[in-house]
């Protein structure tokens, strides 16, 4: 971030304006509904400003700016057509340690003025660090659209009733009480406009809050857990399933292949405990139970956040098992899986007609108790998906071709796929290790297997990719 975004009290502190525009009459404006005390230093004001300086709602100092003129202020503004005189005021500020604006020159600023979405006490700001405005702009317009006029009232009925609910519920019971107030009947009375039916429906959420919590301390208080798939990477690819409960979750399991850019999406205030594992590594899965246990027991939701989808090669199976043994609440959000995401970002069909009209996902590391029909996975007219396959390269095409694959049978490998950095190598079993290896491919990857992994989308303007038998092309 270029600039930490924090909210300034400046209920009855002095701000100074320099300039006396329309830009410094709409900038006194935000100063003097935050409450604070505006200067206005310009030898000549904007009409309105002149009458709200008559009205006593402002001062203005009909003088050219002088750094004596910033005594006192804990802000400053410079709102002039002058860079010369912004630049001096902007000197001045700094000199005596007072934050100052610059209006469109982030150069000279030390803070900026954000969109804003006033739903008071409700605040929304939203800042392109001076690098797109209009952009901001949109972004506010967006959720303006979105957020109920009087989300301030609701804001006002809770913030009112807050002691009173501090006392009625413990810190347990209470975070899920105010959830149920903002999603459920009494939001929707307070937005309607009914504060007396609003009121009635806190009482009855209330009491049922009060019957159902346990005692504090009493350890008969259960949690529950959230097995979520946080898909290939990108996290515009993540279910709005999944985002809701990153966002009610108390503690964050998460392994390696999920990226910073998904856990970023998670409560600012959640436990993130990191329990993946390299490969080669030491099994962590039944560490990852007993947290899942101890965790839930202590009346905490917990995230269990994994790559992909939690059912597909994630050992979410096994989760499930310990989880319902132990009488623990499970909820599972499903995820775009490896090979989905893969493919989409490769464009690659897993099935297309003429190509392949089946697909088969296996995991990468083999075992001689679990060993696929080598012989029905080598049809070319048959999709293969391995997961986890980069270290055992080698070994997958050599059981290939022992089993009648041709030298040209189609393979493509797309490392971190959706995310940034994504590289996609198209070749074939000939020489698709030699690929891997000149190009230091490395995981997380997915190899593709099959005719479908030499397709071109010819009708749409794209290169053809090479067929069997061709060199391998990087892309």
């Amino acid at each position: 971030m270029d600039y930490l975004p924090v909210f300034l009290r400046l209920d009855g502190h002095p701000v100074v304006v320099v300039g006396g525009g329309t830009v410094a009459l709409r900038k006194a404006a935000w100063l003097r509904r935050a409450g604070a005390r505006v200067t206005v230093v310009a030898p000549g004001v904007h009409a309105q400003l002149a009458q709200q300086a008559a009205r006593g709602e402002l001062r203005q100092i009909a003088e050219e700016f002088t750094p004596e003129h910033l005594a006192g202020a804990v802000a400053v503004v410079a709102a002039t057509a002058d860079r010369a005189t912004n630049a001096s005021v902007a000197a001045s500020a700094r000199a005596r340690g007072v934050p100052v604006n610059v209006v469109d020159d982030a150069e000279l600023s030390t803070f900026i003025f954000p969109a804003i979405v006033d739903r008071s006490p409700l605040v929304v700001a939203v800042s392109s660090g001076g690098h797109a405005p209009v952009l901001a702009r949109r972004v506010r317009e967006q959720i303006e659209a979105l957020l109920p006029g009087r989300l301030g009232a609701l804001a006002r009925f809770m913030g009112a009733r807050r002691s009173s609910v501090q006392r009625a519920l413990g810190a347990f019971a209470r975070r899920g009480f105010w959830e149920r107030v903002v999603s459920g009947p009494v939001a929707t009375q307070v937005l309607r406009g009914d504060a007396a039916q609003a009121e009635r429906a806190l009482g009855r959420e209330l009491l049922a809050a009060r019957l159902t919590a346990p005692a504090e301390g009493a350890g008969a208080r259960r949690g529950e857990v959230y097995l979520i798939g946080a898909g290939p990477g990108d996290p515009d690819l993540l279910t709005l399933r999944a985002l809701q409960l990153l966002q009610r979750a108390d503690v964050i399991l998460y392994d390696r292949l999920v990226s910073e850019a998904v856990l970023e999406l998670a409560r600012r205030d959640a436990e993130r405990i990191f329990v993946g594992k390299e490969s080669g590594g030491e099994d962590p899965q039944r560490r990852i139970h007993e947290l899942l246990l101890r965790l839930a027991r202590e009346g905490k939701r917990v995230a269990r956040l994994k790559g992909g989808d939690p059912l597909v090669f994630g050992r979410g199976g096994e989760e499930i098992e310990v989880l319902a043994k132990h009488g623990i609440p499970c909820t599972v959000v499903p995820g775009i899986t490896a090979a989905l995401g893969a493919a989409a970002a490769a464009e690659l069909p897993l099935t297309h007609r003429g190509l392949a009209s089946s697909v088969t996902l296996i995991a990468g590391r083999l075992s001689d108790g679990a060993l696929p029909d080598w012989r029905f996975l080598a049809n070319p007219q048959h999709t293969v998906v391995v997961y986890m396959g980069v270290a055992q390269l080698p070994d997958i095409v050599a059981r290939l071709e022992a089993a009648g694959a041709a030298a040209g049978h189609p393979a493509a490998i797309i490392e971190r796929a959706t995310l940034p950095g994504q590289r996609i190598l198209r070749g074939t079993l000939s020489n698709i290790v030699a690929l891997a290896q000149a190009h230091r491919i490395e995981p997380p990857s997915i190899l593709i297997l099959g005719d479908v992994a030499a397709f071109a989308a010819t009708e749409a303007g794209a290169a053809p990719l090479p067929r069997a038998g061709a060199p391998g092309v990087p892309a």
